[in-house]
């Protein structure tokens, strides 16, 4: 008789837990965490909120990110050749048909090269933060959902287990079973929450690794910039400008037409 009982109060617990044949061919996770999400707004809505925006800031930043990739040590290397040309309009050029954040910035670099080599470094600096706001953009995102995601799904599983023990409290039949089922749904919170928190933590880490590679680029062409910084592109400029329009019949010309002036005066 003891065996018996023992084993229609397994039979019990199993069933409570979802352990017998019958329940496991009726179990789906999706099912449960649709009972979860209706029994528990508190926790539930905020989390789905997190997950949408973990999921948007993914694909946003992803195509951001690959849209201004670019070949940099092959723009440096030409860039380099145009500088020691002295042709600044042929590097600026360069780096408006680059495009990309990239390109921006070195585009600016060159301007700033021809008009303001005293302060260039602070002026250039500038410039790069300004550029770095944009791609680090929405990135605080991520590190939010990350720190708060778990605390929130920590915060179900508290309130599902409250009410299972406050349900345990009234002495009902069946209590202690339908404690089981409250907490597995509670516990359904908790998972939900890290879910949503591991991948906006890998995302943000993945995303700050691109950003920091964007910043060594960035400096790369400040190091290339003020080894130029000292040449005066401005002298460089109009002797080419006058090489290329130098005519030397309109010159003697000129200087035939020029007065003759007394001997005391030359």
């Amino acid at each position: 008789m003891n065996e018996d009982k023992i084993v229609e109060e397994g039979l019990g617990l199993a069933e409570a837990a979802g352990l017998t044949e019958t329940a496991q061919e009726s179990f789906n996770i999706l099912h449960a965490f649709w009972e979860y999400f209706q029994a528990d707004f508190i926790s539930s809505i905020p989390i789905s909120i997190c997950s949408f925006l973990v999921i948007s800031v993914l694909i946003e930043r992803s195509m951001y990110y690959q849209k201004n990739n670019r070949d940099i040590s092959l723009f440096i290397h030409n860039l380099q050749m145009q500088l020691e040309k002295g042709n600044l309009e042929a590097a600026q050029m360069l780096s408006a048909q680059l495009g990309s954040v990239i390109g921006e910035v070195a585009e600016e670099g060159v301007r700033l090269l021809a008009v303001q080599k005293e302060d260039f470094s602070r002026a250039y600096d500038i410039t790069v933060n300004l550029v770095t706001r944009k791609l680090q953009k929405y990135l605080p995102i991520l590190a939010t959902i990350g720190a708060v995601a778990p605390f929130l799904g920590l915060f179900g599983t508290v309130s599902g287990v409250i009410k299972a023990l406050f349900k345990m409290s009234l002495g009902a039949d069946g209590a202690s079973l339908g404690m089981i089922g409250e907490i597995s749904n509670a516990l359904i919170a908790t998972g939900y929450g890290l879910a949503v928190a591991i991948i906006a933590v890998v995302a943000y880490n993945l995303f700050s690794n691109v950003v920091r590679r964007y910043g060594d680029d960035f400096q790369l062409l400040k190091l290339l910039f003020l080894s130029f910084s000292t040449v005066d592109f401005g002298d460089l400029t109009m002797v080419n400008e006058v090489e290329e329009h130098y005519d030397e019949p309109s010159q003697a010309a000129s200087n035939q037409e020029r007065p003759e002036y007394p001997d005391f005066l030359k």
